[in-house]
């Protein structure tokens, strides 16, 4: 694992409202929430013969939970034409499924208030479990439409080549 530079003069934790989400190399529009990232890992008791009093612990299996990205609904098919890749019905039989290119590796990148990049995470291996084209639609309300994909992945970590970037001063001239 590579070496974290810290800020000594940074005291206040990140805030949540910044940050960015990439697959195929570009940016995607309009993302304004993203589920946690959670991992569980299984634990397996077990005892040894000559001790039954107590039990051991050690991990097993870990898991990674869905991932839920929403966005306020546009023209732009992004989300669809990746859910299609997954099933796409009336493509025709044995075209429902995008085999060789449903997978997406992604990555989820987390700004400062001053929109400096300070941590980014890929996750690998993500496909669409889910596809919201259109919310619940409300002629009383006043919210704004929103589409919504749920990725399952097969892990994420965090890219530690991500450095904490010295904030910028008002003070200082060169800004």
């Amino acid at each position: 694992m590579a070496q974290l530079t810290v800020n000594p003069q940074r005291f206040d934790p990140y805030k949540d409202f910044k940050f960015r989400v990439k697959w195929d190399g570009r940016y995607v529009a309009g993302v304004h929430r993203i589920s946690a990232l959670r991992r569980t890992t299984e634990v397996i008791e077990h005892r040894e013969g000559g001790d039954p009093s107590s039990s051991r612990k050690s991990p097993g299996r870990t898991e990674y939970e869905a991932i839920t990205l929403e966005r306020g609904l546009t023209h732009d098919p992004e989300f669809e034409q990746w859910a299609n890749r997954v099933w796409n019905l009336g493509a025709g039989p044995g075209a429902e499924v995008s085999l060789k290119d449903f997978r997406k590796d992604i990555v989820i990148e987390l700004y400062n208030e001053a929109g400096q990049r300070v941590m980014a995470y890929k996750v690998f291996r993500c496909w669409v479990s889910a596809y919201q084209a259109l919310p619940e639609l409300d002629a009383h309300a006043g919210a704004v439409a929103v589409e919504s994909i749920t990725l399952e992945n097969e892990g994420w970590e965090r890219d530690y080549t991500v450095e904490e970037p010295q904030e910028p001063s008002c003070l200082d001239p060169n800004r």
